[in-house]
This record gives structure tokens, C-alpha cells and sequence, in this order.
């Protein structure tokens, strides 16, 4: 072979070595990644050529379906009952927009495609089943999920509900919500829907009860009580207190005010959580300093990513100076909550200290029904003792008997609570938010702690508050989940 043959020979092996090189990565390195990627559309295609497996609440009942989808080569579409209602728990499917919360975690289990259903995959291929999705089974409670979504009604908020004993979410709920049905296809008329979405100043995809913080107000004496109980500052909550009114914020000249015309020098504990004083537990908070506050709230979860399998954002109780940290302490300042997490603190108090994590997915099934994955209730924390847990429930009990948070009450029902009043705006200049956090206790104990904030209402700014607008949204939560076990 002369010269120029053989160069033109190496050349040509050089390109087909660079060619099957290419093919195997592409084939076996980067497949992954091409499958995954938005703008591949054979993978949307293939997820919605058959019916998608449920998502299921009480136990059996299916929120989500599928129908056939004509002119389209997307063979099924997704559709939810109750949209607007459950689209917080379940998040949106969509042909065009992808998929969130739920719906896109478990994707894998929901198209089929998951390994866990290889078994079925392949039993399929010999018995010319057509393909199908598996079911996630959740946690929540459709009687708690509609006294939520109900109570809130035109008001924008959010609600979170937990089982202490096991940490299962009985209920979440957002408003203003969306329904998930009028973008899951592909249509113009699909995308304008979603269009109208992203626009909408009330940002009704948000998840409030996950995604949103908020200052937590005077819920958050719950947290500041128990520090001073767990560290030792006070023991008796019906003892007085070092607590002088007026209280000046350290290091600077400003007062703390009490609302109202309260009497809350030198108060107890339980009167002090009674009547919502200021002035005790922002000396509290001064008085323990901000590493030993930070340290307490981060025994409830705050300062970290809370997972339900949906990542809940980051409650912060802040490194901060003197004065600021005062005002944390009475769920002012940077202090900042999610919905959730004030639900976590109720719960860990109405068990005995115990914080379990918080969950929605409760089993995963196979097309067949067959359980693949069953949850294991796990304890987060012991953010305190069941002592301290208990004199904390005696005087929460006591804001719901006499206090600020009657209209929580429940005949035959122990009911702890806690108002708050936030407040909003540069220099509290627009509507406060009105919190309100409780449980429930019969003798099995306890199966229900609730959080609820009303973010924006039309009501009036002197009618706004905890115990007027959030206690009863949260005594219906509870009373759908004690009702629905009798």
C-alpha cells in the first residue's frame, strides 16, 4: 500500500474509533441525562402514552386520573378532583410544563418506570398487559383537607396539620390555590392557562404552607417558654417571674409594649402565655441570650430544610445583636416560620417533646396494589423534656379555656393553643398576619397539632387577629380528624 493510501486508511480508522467513542457515550454515559432533559420530548411522550398511576388520600380514595387526550400525540392527560384543594399536596402534571411536588418526585413510580416496578415491567412483556403507573399512597385526611381549604376560603393563608404521634400531614392547604386540570395538556388553551398563572400577583402556585415564611408572631412564645424551661430559668410556670414593665430593649431606648392594657409585670408563665405578654418573654430571650435561642429553636426544626418528601423552605431563627434578639423571641424581628413548622412545634409539645418527621407519603403500590415501600415513623428530635412537654400543655390548655384562643375550644376535647399577631410591612404599616397553632388531646392521646397563618383577609386592621380569623380554621381541622376516628 503506498504512502497516501495507508495516511487516508488511519485517517478513516481514527474517524470510525471517534464515531463508535461518541456513540458509546453518548449511549451509555450521558443517556441519562438526554432522557431527562426538557426539550427531549420522546420522554414526555412516553410518560403520558399510558394512564398514570393515583395518588391516594384516606387509604383509598384517588385524587388524580387519567383521560384519553384527542388530536394529540400525547395519549393521556392528567386530572385531578378537587383541584384547587388538593393541589398543594399533589402538584400539577403537565404535557407541556412538566411536573411538581408529588407528582414529579414520585414520577418514577407514577409512569412506571420506576426500578422498584421492573418485576411488573417485565410481567407485562409476557402476559400483553398494556403498561401502568403505580399509586402513591399519602397521609392526608380528606376531611381535614377540606375544613382547611374551606376555612381559609377567599382569604390568602395557609394550613398545615400533623399527626405528633407519627408525623404524618393530615392536611395542608393554600389559598389562593389553582386547579392543576386547566394546563395539564398541550393546547393553547393550556398554555394561555398557564400563562395566567405565572402573572397573577396573588402568585396562587405558591405553596404557602411549605414555601412561605413569615414573622410567627406570638406562636412563637411557645418556642421562647420552652427555653426558659429547658434551661433552667424557670421551673414553675405558676411562679412570678423577673419580668418588669415597662422593659427596655437591650442597648438601646426604646420600650417594649404590651398590647392593650394587659397587667404583665413580674406575671407567671401561664399567665404570661394566657394574656400574650411581650414584655416576659422578650425578657426571656434577652435574658438566655441568642446562641442559647437559636440552639432551642433548632431542636424544632428551624434552620434547616425540612423534606415530606417536598422540601418545606428554611425556618430561621437568626444570629443577631441584643435588642433583635429580644424581639425574636416573640416572633418579631428576623424571625421568620413556615406554616410548618409552626405546626411542628405545636405537635412536639402535644407528644410529650417528642418531634417526629413530618410526611405525606405513606406506601408506595405496584400497578397491582402490591405495597413496594411502606413509611417507618421516625423521631426528628427531642427539642424537650416530656416534664417541661407537659407543663407546656397545661398552659397552652389555659389560652384555649380563658385566653385569647376560646374560640378554638371543642366540647369533650382538651384543645392547647397559641394566638398570634404579626406584624407586616415597613413599620407595621400593612395588615398584620394572624397565626394560630394548636392540638387536640383525647385519651389515646394526641392525634392532631395544626398551624395556621391568614396572610391577607378583608377584614378590617382592628379585627384582625389569631384567635378571631386562624383559631377557628384550626378547630374545624381538628375536629375532622377527631370526628372521622370516633
Amino acid at each position: 500500500m503506498n504512502k497516501p493510501l495507508r495516511r487516508i486508511a488511519i485517517f478513516c480508522g481514527v474517524l470510525i474509533f471517534a464515531l463508535l467513542a461518541r456513540t458509546n457515550y453518548l449511549q451509555y454515559v450521558k443517556a441519562d441525562e438526554l432522557n431527562t432533559r426538557d426539550e427531549n420530548r420522546r420522554v414526555r411522550i412516553e410518560r403520558y402514552a399510558h394512564e398514570r398511576g393515583d395518588i391516594i388520600v384516606d387509604g383509598g380514595k384517588a385524587v388524580t386520573g387519567s383521560t384519553e387526550t384527542k388530536d394529540s400525540d400525547f395519549k393521556y392527560k392528567r386530572v385531578w378532583q378537587d383541584g384547587p384543594m388538593w393541589a398543594p399536596v399533589t402538584g400539577y402534571s403537565s404535557q407541556a410544563f412538566d411536573a411538581s411536588q408529588i407528582e414529579k418526585i414520585e414520577d418514577g413510580i407514577l409512569t412506571g418506570n420506576d426500578d422498584q416496578l421492573f418485576f411488573d415491567r417485565t410481567k407485562s412483556l409476557f402476559t400483553g398487559d398494556k403498561k401502568q403507573g403505580g399509586n402513591i399512597v399519602t397521609t392526608l385526611n380528606s376531611a381535614a383537607q377540606k375544613a382547611a381549604f374551606t376555612g381559609l376560603g377567599d382569604k390568602k393563608g395557609a394550613v398545615a396539620a400533623l399527626d405528633p404521634q407519627t408525623g404524618a400531614i393530615l392536611a395542608l392547604a393554600s389559598t389562593p390555590s389553582y386547579d392543576p386540570s386547566t394546563f395539564a395538556g398541550n393546547s393553547d388553551k393550556d398554555s394561555k392557562a398557564w400563562q395566567a398563572l405565572q402573572k397573577d400577583k396573588d402568585k396562587p402556585m405558591l405553596n404557602r404552607a411549605l414555601r412561605e415564611t413569615y414573622p410567627p408572631g406570638s406562636t412563637f412564645k411557645i418556642v421562647t417558654a420552652a427555653a426558659a424551661l429547658e434551661n433552667g430559668l424557670y421551673t414553675d410556670i405558676d411562679a412570678k417571674t423577673n419580668s418588669p414593665v415597662p422593659f427596655r430593649l437591650p442597648q438601646t431606648s426604646q420600650d417594649l409594649p404590651n398590647e392593650g392594657s394587659i397587667q404583665c409585670e413580674n406575671v407567671p408563665l401561664r399567665e404570661a402565655l394566657r394574656i400574650s405578654c411581650n414584655t416576659v418573654f422578650g425578657k426571656i430571650s434577652d435574658d438566655l441570650g441568642n446562641q442559647k435561642m437559636i440552639d432551642q429553636a433548632n431542636k424544632f426544626g428551624f434552620n434547616k430544610d425540612v423534606f415530606t418528601p417536598v422540601r418545606a423552605t428554611e425556618s430561621v431563627y437568626p444570629k443577631d445583636n441584643a435588642p433583635q434578639n429580644a424581639m425574636a423571641g416573640i416572633g418579631q424581628a428576623s424571625n421568620r416560620a413556615t406554616p410548618l413548622q409552626m405546626a411542628m412545634v405545636a405537635s412536639a409539645v402535644a407528644n410529650d417533646g417528642k418531634l417526629m418527621q413530618p410526611y405525606m407519603v405513606a406506601k408506595r403500590q405496584s400497578p397491582s396494589l402490591d405495597d413496594i415501600y411502606t413509611h417507618e415513623p421516625e423521631q426528628l428530635s427531642q427539642p424537650l423534656s416530656g416534664e417541661n412537654a407537659q407543663k407546656l400543655q397545661e398552659m397552652m390548655k389555659t389560652v384555649v379555656e380563658s385566653g385569647t384562643g376560646t374560640n378554638a375550644k371543642i366540647p369533650g376535647v382538651t384543645v392547647g393553643g397559641k394566638t398570634g399577631t404579626a406584624q407586616h410591612g415597613l413599620g407595621n404599616s400593612e395588615n398584620p398576619y394572624a397565626w394560630f397553632i394548636s392540638y387536640a388531646k383525647t385519651d389515646s392521646g394526641s392525634p392532631v397539632a395544626v398551624a395556621v397563618v391568614v396572610e391577607d383577609s378583608k377584614a378590617t386592621r382592628d379585627d384582625i387577629s389569631g384567635g378571631g380569623l386562624a383559631a377557628p380554621i384550626a378547630k374545624a381541622v381538628m375536629k375532622a380528624v377527631i370526628d372521622g376516628k370516633k
